[in-house]
């Protein structure tokens, strides 16, 4: 037993019609950032973010930017792997008025706060990201980093159908080429573009009260390859879609079956198996060797974050192409649980 290949969208397309729902055209996946997420109406239940996720050779460092449609949460943190000192902090601004969330993927946004500045300045095919945080576990933080999107490059941009009134749009873009630096404190930590590389997760979309999520991912030099994972799990299971696919040197594979991931709840540390639903397609490992929790409770609002950092390790068959062998590719992984 097979899943039926996914429809694929070779042309711009608008997310929703004029009442706001979803527009049938728009299921499917493209290769490039063509759909506009023209998001209206579904008060408090509309969720957009912008997160970002960098691989240093010594750190890994991530800034995003959301809106929840009553508040906007900001968070940015580091780790450094050899250390494993990590620092996280969020800022939330309720209603967060000021905070605009653009339609397209590639578009710039910016929140300014006293306790955080994120600006994400995208001009000709380049992020140019710089985030400032004055008092991060009592040190200053400065990233200073130019993010290039290669435009010959495939990007991975899904549209999840729950229904007419719940979906969403996630765009997963890998192997970003990333230079330059994240000042900590003393601290300054170089990023060179040939072997470090940025994911960028866009995501639009109208919610339901209650999701749960995995998500996997990797942007890395394998060998003389540049290889780009995304995985998902969960949330896309039902709908005949899925944000599953594999870019190999700029060049997207996507991959229609749902995965399974199997974890230790009470020990998200064990090690994580990933494998295709019907086929041996997908046989992944993932071994953790740091542990990010990140939670919120609100009452009305709850979230709950358990993201690994670690490696991946296993095989990948490519439709109608070669078997992809990973080894020790270092990455993250997770489960999200929200009540939003």
């Amino acid at each position: 037993m097979r899943q039926h290949a996914e429809k694929e969208i070779t042309s711009p397309t608008l997310l929703c019609d004029d009442k706001g729902n979803l527009n049938p055209k728009a299921i499917g996946f493209a290769r490039k950032p063509i759909i506009e997420s023209n998001l209206k109406g579904h008060y408090m239940r509309k969720k957009k973010w912008n997160y970002w996720c960098v691989f240093g050779d010594e750190i890994l460092f991530s800034a995003t930017i959301s809106h929840l449609d009553y508040a906007a949460v900001c968070f940015v943190y580091f780790l450094n792997y050899e250390t494993q000192r990590f620092v996280e902090k969020t800022v939330t601004i309720p209603l967060g008025n000021k905070v605009k969330m653009p339609d397209q993927v590639l578009e710039s946004v910016h929140l300014h706060s006293e306790e955080m500045s994120i600006q994400l300045l995208y001009i000709q095919n380049e992020t140019h990201m710089t985030v400032t945080v004055p008092n991060f576990d009592g040190e200053m933080l400065h990233a200073d980093i130019h993010i290039t999107h290669p435009p010959d490059d495939d990007s991975l941009n899904v549209v999840i159908p729950w229904n007419r009134t719940q979906f969403q749009f996630t765009a997963k873009h890998h192997l970003l080429p990333t230079k330059g630096f994240v000042k900590m404190g003393d601290s300054c930590y170089h990023l060179q573009e040939h072997d470090n590389f940025a994911v960028l997760d866009y995501g639009r979309g109208v919610w339901p009260r209650q999701a749960t999520w995995n998500w996997g991912f990797a942007s890395q030099r394998v060998g003389l390859k540049r290889i780009g994972l995304n995985l998902g799990g969960k949330w896309t299971d039902g709908t005949g879609m899925t944000e599953n696919a594999v870019i190999v040197d700029g060049i997207l594979t996507k991959i229609h079956e749902d995965l399974i991931f199997h974890y230790q709840t009470n020990d998200f540390m064990v090690p994580w198996t990933i494998k295709t639903k019907f086929s041996n397609d997908v046989d992944l490992t993932f071994t953790p060797f740091f542990h990010r929790v990140a939670k919120t409770d609100a009452k009305l609002v709850s979230s709950e974050v358990n993201q690994m950092m670690g490696y991946y390790n296993g095989k990948i068959q490519l439709e109608d192409g070669p078997t992809l062998q990973i080894l020790q590719m270092l990455g993250c992984i997770e489960e999200h649980k929200a009540k939003w």
